[in-house]
């Protein structure tokens, strides 16, 4: 392979080994402000949705009041979907920052932190998600417009989830990078 990062085929056809390093960074630095912007506008409305939902039934005389804090699998929710918004917010400031800067993220221990809290948080989010999922459909039967609100908190909370599991892989691709640096492992095999 020669210096300019071109290689050569067995045959006559030049093979590409490097690519623009900016263009790539200004790509990723673009996809984590999209995906955190996103974390943070959904995370709100999915706590917001769930958190302020309320049905009151009669039942005979009995007025029975159907509210998020009558599940605690919905507090959880709730509480994790506003914890994702908050980091989120954080992060789109700090990325803001860095775009505005020009500059790359080139601390390790920075770097650490940043792909330990959005492994954290992706991990709270799923977990929540899960388990409203699975348990808050059971006060479906008995409040239909109580259930219809938290399900499509649920549904927002879903697209947080996936967006801070796709936002772990950025911050992990990331990290490793630095440790990269583009040296060639020798003697490389299995």
């Amino acid at each position: 392979m020669s210096y300019l990062g071109v290689g050569v085929s067995p045959g006559t056809v030049p093979v590409y080994h490097g690519t623009n390093v900016r263009v790539l960074e200004r790509r990723v630095k673009i996809a984590e402000l999209v995906l955190r912007c996103v974390i943070l506008g959904l995370g709100i409305l999915a706590a917001v949705l769930v958190g302020t939902d309320t049905q009151v039934r009669e039942i005979f005389t009995i007025q029975k009041k159907a509210k998020f804090t009558d599940m605690k699998v919905l507090v959880f929710l709730v509480v994790a979907n506003g914890l994702a918004a908050g980091y989120s917010l954080i992060q789109v400031l700090r990325c803001v920052v860095s775009m505005i800067r020009g500059t790359v993220l080139f601390s390790k221990p920075l770097a650490w932190l940043i792909f330990s809290g959005d492994q954290v948080m992706a991990y709270v989010t799923v977990a929540a998600v899960g388990a409203a999922a699975q348990s808050a459909m059971k006060v479906c039967s008995m409040y239909g417009r109580f259930c219809n609100q938290v399900g499509e908190g649920i549904a927002s909370a879903f697209v947080v989830s996936l967006s801070m599991v796709a936002l772990s892989c950025i911050s992990a691709f990331t990290l490793f990078r630095l440790y990269g640096g583009g040296n060639k492992i020798k003697n490389a095999g299995w």
